[in-house]
């Protein structure tokens, strides 16, 4: 099994001002898997209500992520309800939110998925990744990532993750929150200090930094000009990282570098358009034209 990611699989309903969407297919997970699935298989892990439609798990089975550790309860899907203003894309106001399924999850794997070699721990409560985590035999390497909500009322569950985990992608308000650090160098290192080798963080339209004992570097985001959606482009970031790392399987600055310009591309399609309109969609052709022209437009990097 090459990459097993546990995460929320939500319905999302949103306002922006360019429309709006009703009980769209989202959560971490579901997202994350849009990216994920160009590079290698990508198997989810998470929890539905009964309100859950099947044509959103056909809709997951057409685009080749394995749902066989997607475990439907009895109780209401996790719902989200947002908006962003005109002139603040980057900001979302929450209406509603109802946990539903997600207060009872326990998770759970197939006994052949305790192989998985890739591991990630997408956005949700820090103790259901620990448990997660717990659940495979000798990973290879394991993400994580984050909110603030987390740093807030489950700080010690976190900082004991943090120990367990190789890749932290971290945003960089929550990395200065999560530190006590202004600067976002101090912040990196202290970062480094609670555990993870490598740490990425996203600064949205302008950009990642990466950071590790033996690199630091930065790149800037893909220039788009209409920003309809962001919601779950950081997770669509992650999961074009953590796939094409599980595909090439070996850690190097040359590959992080890659892996990096991938996940840009990824998450450049996802606020294009409204949910996984487009992600869903998008073909490794797609991907690679669009990263030929990203290439070019930081042709002084390379």
């Amino acid at each position: 099994m090459d990459l097993a990611v546990i995460g929320t699989v939500a319905l999302d309903t949103l306002k922006t001002p360019h429309g709006s969407r009703d009980n769209m297919l989202g959560g971490s997970a579901a997202h994350f898997c849009m990216g994920a699935r160009h590079f290698t298989d990508a198997h989810l892990a998470g929890v539905i209500g009964e309100d859950f439609p099947e044509a959103h798990i056909g809709f997951l089975k057409k685009r080749g992520v394995n749902v066989d550790n997607l475990t439907r309860m009895k109780g209401k899907t996790f719902r989200w309800s947002g908006e962003y203003l005109k002139g603040n894309p980057n900001q979302a106001i929450t209406h509603l939110t109802e946990l539903g399924v997600l207060l009872e999850y326990k998770p759970e794997i197939s006994v052949r998925h305790k192989k998985a070699r890739h591991i990630f721990l997408a956005n949700c409560d820090p103790d259901q990744q620990n448990e997660f985590l717990s659940l495979f035999e000798r990973p290879q390497f394991v993400g994580l990532d984050s909110m603030n909500l987390w740093i807030d009322v489950k700080r010690d569950s976190l900082l004991k993750l943090l120990k367990r985990v190789d890749l932290f992608l971290v945003n960089d308000g929550e990395a200065k929150e999560l530190t006590g650090e202004g600067n976002l160098i101090r912040a990196l290192k202290k970062l480094r200090s609670m555990g993870p080798k490598h740490i990425i963080i996203k600064k949205g339209e302008h950009g990642v930094i990466a950071f590790s004992d033996r690199w630091l570097f930065g790149f800037p985001a893909y220039p788009v000009s209409d920003v309809i959606d962001p919601t779950g482009a950081g997770d669509t970031f992650a999961g074009a990282l953590m796939g094409y790392l599980a595909h090439k399987r070996k850690i190097s600055e040359t590959v992080f570098r890659q892996a990096l310009v991938y996940a840009t591309v990824c998450a450049s399609f996802n606020v294009e358009t409204f949910g996984m309109e487009k992600t869903a969609h998008l073909t490794k052709r797609d991907l690679e034209q669009r990263r030929r022209q990203f290439l070019k437009f930081m042709s002084h990097a390379f």
